[in-house]
């Protein structure tokens, strides 16, 4: 096949992305989204699979038995509950194949003619280098997830320092790379370097942060898929990394801005880590915990006309969706309007709450979006709060016992 011909058919699955997203945007038509951005994704593998010509086809055959495999089988078997699980060991698969294709590109570029052009050259660098981080960082989002590793912050003295250096080695092999130096150890120590940094940045975020630290990893991600097109000259891929990296940074700067803070804030924060002075102030506040039923709850709500959830993290770590759920049809029976406020960053990422809400058969005309469910407060005669405290309490912003609370009311 014609390279002209190739980057003609590339438009039928750089069309069915743009399309895709716009589907996705809005939950009604998510599902025919994501078909059309499967169907373009097939179009991309199997114009490349021709393009590339016999000798590699067996290869590609298999890769796309054993990665089809892999994802049917995660797709049907991984609960809700599970989902930003699955969301980050998939964008952090991403990545790392940014990082591995730099590898093959320099392993193959060396031999044949010697250092590559300072734009390949720097296109290498640039996937090996945010496409590790991705990869590492993705990782341990999903360990944190998972709860295979605590999910407070771990910090220790002098980490930023720490950091700093590490990329300032990674950053100087890139340099060395770009400059041509002809040397494949130089792009192994750029990935080994920018492995162990994913990992130490991540490692000092919080739970309550892990929604916008998968947005941002979600976009480093694309942008190492975008550098990898022009290492291999395939405009699909350009196409689609900065479609993924725009969309990304996007969303990570909504959501830094929903929750009041600066991405600083949220990177380099520490936020979630809860401080001796935070829990004797959260635990010395004179309150007491009390246990009741949904019938209970539902008998002192009967009177109210109208009634908001407003669900956060810590519904999403308790999983009690199936309970608010239970207590909404008692008070429905009743003849109680309810609805759901959701906040951007509610859950573990974004669209998390939609779906763990769903799950427990919420109709989704009752879960209204930020913009829409704050004008209602007005006429609301009681606003329940599961679990969304950092994201309700204007006095989390300053208050640090607040803040460390809540994650887990």
């Amino acid at each position: 096949m014609s390279t002209n011909l190739a980057n003609l058919l590339y438009l039928i699955p750089i069309v069915s992305f743009i399309l895709a997203l716009r589907f996705l945007s809005n939950p009604a038509h998510a599902r025919r989204g994501n078909q059309i951005g499967a169907v373009g994704m097939l179009v991309a593998v199997v114009v490349t699979w021709i393009r590339i010509g016999t000798t590699s086809w067996w290869a590609i055959a298999v890769g796309m038995l054993i990665g089809g495999a892999f994802g049917a089988v995660a797709a049907r078997r991984v609960k809700m509950t599970a989902m930003p699980q699955m969301v980050a060991l998939f964008n952090g698969v991403g990545g790392g194949a940014a990082a591995l294709i730099a590898l093959a590109e320099v392993h193959r570029i060396l031999p044949e003619s010697g250092a590559p052009k300072v734009d390949i050259s720097l296109a290498i660098v640039l996937s090996a280098l945010i496409g590790a981080i991705s990869f590492s960082g993705s990782m341990v989002a999903f360990a944190k997830l998972q709860e295979l590793i605590g999910g407070r912050p771990i910090t220790y003295p002098g980490q930023q320092f720490v950091n700093a250096a590490i990329l300032v080695i990674a950053a100087a092999s890139g340099v060395a790379l770009v400059s041509g130096v002809q040397d494949e150890w130089l792009l192994w120590a750029l990935v080994g370097s920018a492995l162990l940094f994913g990992v130490l940045f991540v490692l000092p975020i919080g739970g309550a942060d892990m929604p916008v630290v998968i947005s941002l990893l979600n976009a480093f991600t694309g942008l190492a898929v975008a550098a990898s097109g022009f290492e291999l000259e395939n405009n699909v891929l350009i196409v689609a990394g900065m479609l993924v990296g725009a969309s990304g940074t996007l969303l990570t700067m909504m959501m830094g801005r929903a929750m009041n803070r600066s991405i600083a804030n949220v990177l380099f924060g520490a936020f979630g880590q809860v401080s001796e002075a935070a829990v004797a102030a959260a635990s010395s506040d004179g309150g007491s915990v009390r246990s009741a039923s949904a019938e209970d709850v539902a008998v002192m709500l009967a009177y109210a006309h109208k009634v908001v959830f407003v669900p956060g993290y810590g519904l999403a770590v308790a999983q009690a969706q199936h309970d608010v759920r239970q207590l909404a049809d008692l008070l429905e029976a009743k003849g109680v309007e309810v609805t759901y406020a959701i906040h951007p960053v509610a859950g573990r990422m974004p669209g998390h709450m939609n779906v763990l809400l769903a799950e427990a058969n919420v109709p989704y005309p009752q879960l209204k979006e930020m913009d829409e469910a704050n004008p209602e407060f007005s006429r609301t005669d009681v606003a329940v709060i599961v679990g969304a405290n950092d994201v309700v309490n204007p006095d989390a912003r300053n208050n640090q016992a607040v803040r460390s609370t809540a994650c887990r009311s």
